[in-house]
Order: structure tokens, then sequence, then C-alpha cells
């Protein structure tokens, strides 16, 4: 029988989908017996006090969190460590790795496609994967000539948050509105909505953001609700089990990798605005997402605001940089992604509902604009059981 310590808090969402990984494949492979020891462990009976439950136990390998305490005391173990979260890069243990940057370049790739000059970033200080997402962030901006803003600091809890976040109070409010911001997870970005809030800036009017993790809880408690990136958090606990399982049955206790890789954005209320000055592509791009699942076409929409088939062409072109077909099919096949990932229906029904009448057109179009096929989509990333 595989005995696992775990040293993880489970509090958090991102927690939780890691660990329902690493569970389902342990009920493939297994059974395993998981093993926990309470927080206060360490400073009861201190890091020997650690070490020898683990050899008490007969533990084949560690799984740590710990982001606040000294973990290299772990190094002492002959058996695989594995660490959920780190503050900086190091080769001693296995960790998440994952496209970091990718995740920063996420963000700001949606913000661009909703015509944003204005571009923020809040990290967390004590941290390598936000300072590489800031990284990943900058980057994109700097490739759209747009203009950054960046402010970090250490996560706040009760009496440090009330003398400590005025840095914060002050840096929202000097940003130039509109401004779109990502924040390096959800806690951050709640963080970011209750000063908001505070101080009379309007979320998404003035101030676009973005968390990290999609912590439903976390996301839905703020008003309005915060959009988040999705990471592919569940596949990365599943992907350890098997690496932990490959090293304890071979006996070796060689540092590996884990991607966790940015799978796409849930879209909530706190990103609804578009920076779009022009009264008619405002009016023509709302008109699209409200009737997404209708037949649109050019011909429809310059029923919608006074201008002939070529003018609006035109003047969306300018204003959207992308012509108005492709963004049609842009947002449909969106909308095809999420039904694709939350409901069972098959594809046929998806075409349909979705305003095509030709189910190999959506195949076609869906795997040119997402590099999948709607199955592979579907089996790499739904949480359904279709």
């Amino acid at each position: 029988m595989i005995k696992i310590l775990v040293l993880i808090d489970y509090a958090t969402e991102f927690s939780r989908r890691f660990l329902t990984g690493l569970i389902r494949y342990s009920n493939e492979k297994g059974p395993w017996d998981f093993y926990r020891l309470p927080t206060y462990y360490k400073t009861l009976f201190g890091e020997n006090g650690i070490l020898e439950r683990i050899k008490e136990w007969q533990i084949d390998a560690v799984l740590a969190q710990w982001e606040y305490e000294e973990v290299g005391f772990l190094e002492k173990l002959d058996i695989p460590v594995f660490l959920q979260s780190y503050k900086k890069e190091s080769g001693r243990f296995s960790k998440i790795s994952g496209d970091f940057k990718g995740t920063g370049s996420m963000a700001a790739q949606f913000f661009t496609k909703r015509r944003f000059k204005n571009f923020a970033f809040y990290g967390n200080k004590d941290f390598f994967w936000s300072k590489e997402r800031a990284e990943g962030f900058r980057r994109e901006v700097e490739k759209f000539g747009g203009n950054y803003y960046y402010f970090e600091s250490e996560v706040f809890h009760g009496t440090e948050w009330s003398g400590s976040h005025i840095d914060l109070d002050n840096w929202l409010l000097s940003l130039p509105k509109p401004v779109g911001l990502l924040a390096c997870d959800d806690n951050f970005a709640l963080q970011v909505s209750e000063m908001c809030k505070i101080n009379n800036i309007d979320i998404p009017n003035e101030l676009s953001l973005i968390g990290v993790d999609n912590d439903e809880l976390i996301c839905n408690l703020s008003y309005p609700s915060i959009s988040s990136i999705i990471t592919n958090d569940e596949q990365g606990g599943y992907d350890t089990g098997k690496m932990l399982h490959y090293q304890i049955m071979n006996k070796r206790n060689v540092p590996f990798n884990i991607n966790i890789d940015p799978i796409r954005i849930e879209l909530r209320k706190s990103t609804e605005k578009y920076n779009i000055s022009d009264s008619y592509v405002l009016k023509t791009v709302d008109y699209i997402e409200k009737n997404i699942t209708s037949s649109l076409s050019v011909d429809r929409l310059i029923e919608v605001v006074p201008l002939s088939r070529r003018g609006l062409e035109i003047k969306f072109r300018e204003v959207m940089e992308i012509s108005l077909y492709q963004f049609i099919l842009d947002k449909k096949m969106d909308y095809v992604s999420d039904l694709l990932l939350n409901t069972n229906k098959d594809l046929l029904d998806i075409a349909i509902e979705t305003g095509f009448n030709d189910v190999r057109s959506v195949y076609r179009i869906f795997k040119k604009i997402k590099g999948y096929t709607p199955i592979e989509f579907r089996k790499r990333f739904s949480k359904t059981d279709s």
C-alpha cells in the first residue's frame, strides 16, 4: 500500500481540484493511503518531529505547500517530495511548473481584443509564479504598444490588511482609466474588487478585472463577479500521481516538473466592458454578444446601425482591427467552447443552437480557431461525463 503525506491546505479551489486529480489516479492504480498532519504540528514538535512521524508511518512520498514556512528540511528525506506552491525557482524538489507566462499573455490578449490601451498587473511579491505571470502579461502588452502598470504586495490578513492597503489604494486611484487589470490570483483580484468599491472605481466601466484559478466562491463573492483564468489543475494532480507512482515503484527520487497550463477565461461581470468609443461599433458588438445563437450576418447588422454594409465593415475593422465576419466566428466558437465544456450536448445540437445548419462547418471552423477538434477539446478540458 502506497502512503502519501499531504501537507497541503485544501481550502482553495485550486488545491481541491489538484487533489481531486491525484485521488482519481490513486483510485485507478491503488488503493493508496493518504495521511495528514495538523498545521500546528511543526510548531509543537519542530522539523525533526515531522521527519520522525514520516519515518514512523513509512511514508512513500510527501506533497507539501506551507507557503510561508521553510521546507528545506524535507531534503533530508530519501523519498519524493512535491511542492504545490513555492516562492522561487529551485531544483531541490519536484514542483508545479507550467506556462505561467502564458497565463499572463492570455489575459493581455483578452484585454487587447477589448480595445484597452492601459494594462495593470497586481502581484504577490513572494512567489515565483506571480512574477512569471506578470512577465508574460508585460511582454504581451509591449507587443501591442499598450501602457503597462505594476504593483505587488504580500498577502494581507486581518490587521495587515488594514495597515498595508494604503499603497494598493493609491495605486488603483492613480491608474489611468479605463484599464484592464490582471491579478495574480483570485484572492488578489478580490482585494482589488473590495478597494474599487471603497474608492468608487466602477468595475467594469473604469476597471476591467481578471483573476486566476477560477475559485467560484471567491469570484462570486465579489460584486460584480470576477472573471478568472481556468488552469488545468485536476489534470496536474493526476499527472503528479502518475509521476510519484513511477518513482515510488522504481525506488527513484529525481525531481520533476508538472505542467499546469491555462485553458480559457471564465467570463463574469467584471469584464463586460469594451473600451470602444465609436457608438456604432459598440452597438454592433453588443448586438452580436446578445444574439450569438442566431444566424448572424452583416446584412442583419446593418439593420441595427445606420451604415451601409461596406461602411460598417470598414469602420469595424478600423476600430477592432479584425474583420466583422471573423469577430462573429470567434464569438460563436467561444460559445461552442462553453457548451462543449459545460454540457453533454452532441456537436449537432451545439451547431444548431449556435446558428449553424452544417455540423461540418462548425467542426472545421472550431479546429482552425481553437487548435483542437471539438472532440479533442471536450476530452482534454471538459468537467462533464461526456
